[in-house]
């Protein structure tokens, strides 16, 4: 079996925000270990997930839990995306996570 990619993820990042977004929730939290039970069961892909979910940080959104490893990457990784503005216009995440 194959691995997903870090564009397959974004993929399925950015599927959760929209439906997310449909139902009018304010925000989604995605946990990496969860994510990649929920894509690829018993498969190790930490690092491509935990990218994927990293680079998907819009302006606003928050990492609630950062794994203890140089790259932030790591099962115990925690995202909160804000999904009441999903506009391609809202600015990339930069900066360090604020708590």
């Amino acid at each position: 079996m194959e691995k997903l990619t870090q564009e397959q993820y974004a993929s399925i990042i950015n599927s959760k925000k929209q439906d997310a977004h449909e139902m009018q929730w304010l925000f989604i939290e995605i946990n990496a270990k969860e994510l990649m039970e929920e894509c690829e069961p018993g498969v190790r892909n930490q690092t491509v997930c935990c990218k994927a979910m990293l680079d998907a940080l819009l302006e606003g959104d928050r990492i609630l839990v950062v794994p203890k490893t140089k790259n932030k990457c790591g099962g115990a990784l925690t995202v909160r995306y804000y999904t009441d503005n999903l506009s391609p216009e809202r600015a990339k995440y930069t900066g360090e996570p604020e708590f």
